[in-house]
């Protein structure tokens, strides 16, 4: 069975044409420009998303000259959006994952942030889906319906309005326990429960679209890191993956029972399938990808390619990848990135390897706090994302998490993650393992770093993100 596969992100959508065995039998792509401004205000054009779908799946048929019996859709997760239900309409932009002008709502929060974290399992940050959501419902007005962005997608494509269960738990309207709206987080929020998408499993079958041609059915939906966790078959408990986009985003399965973090990383439901939910703990490092083309910005380096001949740079030079705020553990949507130890002997490569050792000193403190909520470090990690490219990001995320990395071998495991729940939806596989099938790292990064050296960068460099976050704090 082949299987049309679309994962919608913030920079671009990509559609693959999977067959049986999981070769990709085509591919297409369609760039999305999120666009930002002052005040932390990062937009994207909703019909430009919409059209992205179309155009990068239709690509993908073309490519592979060949019929396809389902349809999986991954999305962005925390991107909202307000809209007539009955026609579509769009009432301006989205407001991106990456917006942090609800910070004036998570501010009027704070007494309730205890509460809000013991129902839903995230922390209280104008990262999550809500508190964008009631910014938008005040600035923009009463009219329509505000959800997350995959909602309007899915009913543009399918006339189905719903959200997949992975993707509410973005939300902090989501009750954790029963993986059902709470009508106590929407009041806080001052949200209509009732104006809410239908909430579904994520390889529930919610309807056919007829916007690659004749109609297929759509038969998988799930949230973007998530469908990563599951492409990687990590699917038992302790397990995790981290992927390496604009972002990167840790992610460990944590069982079929509800998980509450003790460490400040967000808990959220990895996937349900047939009325089973399996939940996830989730760690965020939100310049990734994005640090790196800063850095093209400022002419520090002309490509990604260049984080490898950055060498042997002073490694007293630490950098906190902190350009669009801290998440977990620390969240601090206020705080801004900083280099530290600079001197005059500081030069450009310095200042690279800084940045790449950053993101990766980021990963291994949320892998350790993982580690802690569970009870046992993680024994591996599986990667995937752009930055992989870089050998020297993935030998220093070996050498600070002090475990293996092994490259998941495609760069698209996003989509193939969602490829996987059409199959699982459309019944035919019948297990999650089978419908993703077997897979060889691409390569695996050992440590090279003693424990010792691993613990004493990993101490500066936590020193120096709560100095950025106390910081931002002092600046009120």
């Amino acid at each position: 069975m082949n299987v049309l596969a679309i994962d919608q992100g913030t920079s671009s959508t990509k559609a693959l044409v999977v067959g049986d065995d999981g070769t990709v039998l085509g591919s297409g792509s369609a760039a999305v420009h999120p666009r930002s401004a002052a005040g932390g205000a990062v937009e994207q054009d909703p019909r430009e998303l919409l059209e992205s779908i179309v155009a990068a799946g239709r690509e993908a048929l073309a490519a592979a000259a060949t019929t396809v019996e389902a349809v999986g859709i991954a999305n962005q997760g925390e991107t909202v959006l307000r809209w007539d239900l009955d026609s579509g309409r769009t009432f301006g932009p989205a407001l991106s994952w990456q917006d942090r002008r609800a910070v004036t709502v998570t501010s009027e929060l704070s007494d309730d942030a205890e509460r809000l974290t013991a129902l839903t399992g995230l922390p209280l940050d104008p990262y999550f889906a809500a508190p964008k959501m009631t910014w938008l419902r005040r600035e923009g007005g009463a009219e329509g319906v505000v959800t997350t962005v995959d909602a309007w997608l899915n009913r543009s494509l399918t006339g189905a309005f719903v959200t997949d269960a992975a993707t509410a738990s973005r939300t902090l309207l989501l009750d954790l326990e029963h993986a059902t709206w709470s009508a106590e987080a929407c009041a806080l929020f001052g949200l209509d429960q009732d104006a809410l998408p239908q909430i579904v499993d994520c390889d529930a079958a919610v309807g056919a679209t007829t916007a690659f041609g004749d109609p297929l059915p759509v038969t998988g939906l799930i949230v973007d890191q998530q469908a990563a966790l599951f492409a990687e078959a990590c699917f038992a408990a302790g397990e995790a993956k981290c992927t390496y986009g604009t972002g990167a985003f840790i992610l460990a399965n944590a069982g079929q029972r509800v998980v509450r973090s003790r460490t400040g990383l967000a808990a959220c439901v990895a996937w349900r399938l047939g009325g089973e939910t399996t939940y996830c703990l989730d760690g965020q490092a939100y310049s990734a990808g994005s640090a790196v083309s800063w850095l093209q910005e400022l002419e520090l380096l002309d490509s990604a390619s260049d984080l490898d001949r950055a060498g042997g740079g002073d490694e007293e030079v630490m950098f906190v990848p902190a350009l669009a705020g801290l998440g977990a553990p620390l969240w601090e949507p206020a705080a801004r990135g900083a280099w530290f130890g600079l001197s005059l002997a500081s030069r450009r490569q310095d200042l690279v390897r800084a940045v790449a050792w950053g993101v990766a000193a980021q990963i291994a403190s949320l892998a350790h706090a993982i580690g802690d909520d569970a009870g046992r470090p993680l024994e591996r990690l599986r990667v995937d994302g752009g930055l992989t490219r870089s050998a020297t990001m993935m030998q220093a995320q070996a050498d600070l998490l002090q475990a293996p990395v092994e490259l998941y071998p495609s760069p698209d495991a996003t989509a193939l993650g969602a490829g996987a729940l059409a199959r699982l939806g459309a019944s035919r596989a019948s297990s999650p393992a089978e419908a993703v099938g077997q897979w060889s790292p691409a390569a695996v990064f050992e440590p090279r770093m003693s424990a010792a050296e691993a613990e004493q960068h990993l101490a500066r460099w936590q020193a120096a993100a709560l100095a950025v976050a106390g910081l931002a704090r002092e600046r009120g």
